[in-house]
Formats: C-alpha cells, structure tokens, sequence
C-alpha cells in the first residue's frame, strides 16, 4: 500500500499550510498592527468590528468565524470558513520575537479541504505578509 502523502496533508487535521515572515520591528508592534482594525481587515476582510475575545463571532466579507485564543502579544488562533467553503478550518496567527528589534509573524492554517484549496491559501498568506511588509 502507497502511503505518501500529498504536500501539506497531514494525517489528523487535513491539509495545512504556514507562512512567516521576520520584519525590523517589535513584538508590540507586531501584535498591535496584526490585531488592530487595519490589521484585521487585511488579512480577514473587511467586517464591523471585530471583537478578540473568546467565543465571539465575527462576519466579514470574506467569510465568517470564531475567536478561540487570545494570548496578548503572542497569538491568535480562530475558526474561519472562507466564503463558498464547506468546512471551516483553523487559522493561528504566531507574533514571535526574534533579537532585539525583530519580529517574526507566522500564519499558520489547517483543516483546508484540499491540496487545491492549501495552494489557493499559500499565496493568500504570502501576498498578505507582503502587504505587511509594504506597510510597517
């Protein structure tokens, strides 16, 4: 039996993909910038706002979700579904300090339905963390 697995599929949580970038600033700006309005439109769409705390819901144009961690400065981790998807999946937001006056912040999302899906993601990571890189 051929038991390789496709890029990006794992054996519990479907496929996954995580993108992260280092930018030349602090762990506090980072967080603020990611957890911000303008950050949270960036990367989830645009929405009323969004509240972080546990177990609230969010809307935005891009989909619907659910805040399930929030670690001030650290992390973020929530349910998303896309629009037009069946499944929602995970999304966790890492803000790592790196040094003194650098900063690395990872996207990372799992439960994705397919291979297709996780390429469609991987690029919408990485164009994000271009954005980012474009505004700090």
């Amino acid at each position: 039996m051929d038991t390789r697995r496709i890029v990006g599929q794992t054996k519990t949580v479907g496929f996954q993909v995580g993108i992260r970038r280092t930018f030349p600033i602090s762990q506090e700006k980072a967080w603020e910038f990611v957890a911000s309005e303008d950050g949270l439109k960036l990367w989830l769409g645009e929405s009323t706002k969004i509240n972080l705390q546990p177990g609230q819901k969010f809307c935005t144009k891009m989909g619907e979700g659910e805040i399930r961690i929030v670690k001030p400065l650290q992390q973020l981790r929530l349910a998303w579904k896309k629009e037009g998807w069946d499944k929602t999946s995970t999304i966790q937001v890492r803000i790592i300090p790196k040094e003194n006056t650098k900063t690395t912040i990872s996207f990372h999302q799992e439960n994705l339905s397919d291979q297709n899906v996780r390429e469609e993601m991987q690029q919408y990571w990485e164009r994000i963390l271009k954005q980012i890189e474009e505004g700090i």
